[in-house]
């Protein structure tokens, strides 16, 4: 082999390396700015009965599933929500104000997607998080098992996490 030849085979290889460890480095960031609220301990006076919910088996061919959470301001005082925002790009979200309006869609926050609520949840009512997860939005390399978060940011800081998982087919 000529050294020109091993040259290039080297410096493409070292590339394809240093994109991998970029990758990666993305991935597990993402992860942990999405677990970041609960490492920090502040616990959001919101509470939910249910922060979990498995789609099951959802088929790419009939698109977009939906799932409502309900969650509310357990204290005695007002709550302002500061932000929502999704894991992924395939996941937004809508706020459901008790007359029925939306707020939203939110999205995955440096994606574009919008994240600052600015919204108050009086002491003891309620709302509804609609969350809307698109299994064709990543295409084939979607299928298979998929876990999501959408976080809920009150002023303080303080988070309350919603969770959704599914195995797409397609």
């Amino acid at each position: 082999m000529k050294p020109k030849t091993i040259i290039i085979a080297v410096i493409t290889l070292a590339g394809i390396g240093f994109l991998m460890v970029l990758s990666y480095q993305k991935s597990t960031s993402s992860t942990a700015s999405v677990q970041g609220a609960e490492a920090t301990g502040a616990r959001s006076a919101l509470t939910a009965s249910s922060t979990l919910y498995d789609f099951g088996s959802i088929s790419m061919k009939d698109g977009n599933v939906t799932k409502e959470f309900v969650f509310t301001n357990s204290s005695d005082q007002d709550i302002a929500i500061r932000g929502l925002e999704t894991s992924c790009m395939c996941t937004s979200a809508l706020l459901v104000d008790p007359d029925g309006s939306t707020k939203g869609p939110f999205g995955m926050g440096g994606m574009g997607g919008m994240t600052v609520t600015n919204d108050i949840v009086k002491a003891g009512e309620n709302r509804t998080l609609r969350v809307v997860y698109d299994p064709n939005a990543h295409g084939p390399a979607g299928l298979g098992a998929i876990d999501r978060f959408i976080t809920v940011t009150d002023a303080s800081g303080a988070a309350l996490l919603f969770e959704i998982k599914a195995e797409v087919t397609p």
